[in-house]
């Protein structure tokens, strides 16, 4: 039988949460509306097979749309980049900011520390469970998208928007590193989330001011009168992966610098986390 607040258990938890079941449902159905607006777009200039820009460059969004139906990869990563824009942080915040609050909306957290269990030991397990709910979706998401394009679109190796290609011996490690990135890339919006929700009993309270921060941090991005302060915003060096995809050699310096801040804000909103739910009153 497992114990109370166990991995095992808080995870069969989460699971059996509609909220998880919704999310892996739009993960998987991700990949089949894109094959969709591409099937109705298949007859315009920019649809289906159509080449990139005769310009160079990294990858990029815009150009990156024109090359998603040329083969899985293409279609994998384009799949990514358009999830890492958004969608992936929704998660993080939602998987590491949700439980704690949603248990005291049920009025069920001061039973759980009465099993008896310590606050670090409740805190931990949520945790856990949630930043690794986001490492699945992570894993989900690529590869059920290279399923779905190798199925529409055929298994050709990645073809660079601005010329050249990468074959597949090289993309696949590429592409696992990229997907260790975006979840390390999404660890400061969660632990944000995860202060805000130690602190309330409203879970969309702790979803919405992390995705708040996200956002000004977004705004405040475009400022170019900020400097080099930009470098240190969340969100900063979020599309930093795609320098793994732009050619045969790698620049690692974005990556390194983004995963290096990402880690310390993660650290930081972590600890004050669990500072402050260490002297919270438990009342619900």
């Amino acid at each position: 039988m497992s114990t109370p607040l166990s991995w095992r258990t808080e995870a069969a938890r989460q699971l059996g949460r509609r909220r998880t079941k919704w999310v892996f449902g739009i993960l998987l159905a991700l990949p089949l509306i894109f094959v969709g607006a591409f099937a109705l777009d298949s007859g315009s200039s920019s649809g289906a097979g159509g080449g990139g820009p005769a310009d160079g460059g990294p990858v990029a969004g815009s150009r990156m749309v024109d090359v998603a139906t040329s083969g899985s990869a293409n279609f994998t990563v384009f799949a990514l980049l358009v999830s890492g824009e958004l969608l992936l942080y929704v998660l993080a915040a939602l998987f590491a900011g949700d439980p704690v609050p949603a248990e005291a909306s049920w009025s069920s957290l001061r039973y759980l520390l009465t099993a008896p269990v310590t606050r670090t030991r409740l805190l931990a397990s949520k945790l856990v469970v949630g930043y690794t709910s986001v490492a699945v979706a992570l894993v989900v998401l690529p590869v059920w998208a290279f399923l779905v394009g190798s199925l529409f679109y055929g298994t050709d190796a990645f073809t660079i928007p601005g010329g050249g290609s990468i074959p597949w011996s090289t993309l696949l490690w590429r592409l696992a590193v990229a997907v260790a990135y975006l979840f390390v890339s999404v660890l400061p919006i969660g632990a944000i989330s995860f202060w805000v929700g130690v602190g309330t009993d409203t879970p969309l309270a702790a979803v919405g001011g992390a995705l708040i921060v996200f956002i000004v941090s977004g705004i405040l991005d475009t400022i170019k009168a900020l400097g080099r302060w930009r470098n240190a915003l969340p969100g900063h060096y979020a599309r930093a992966w795609l320098d793994l995809l732009s050619g045969s050699e790698v620049d690692w310096s974005d990556m390194r610098h983004g995963a290096l801040w990402a880690v310390l804000y993660a650290i930081i909103f972590l600890a004050l986390g669990f500072r402050r739910f260490g002297r919270k009153d438990i009342l619900s």
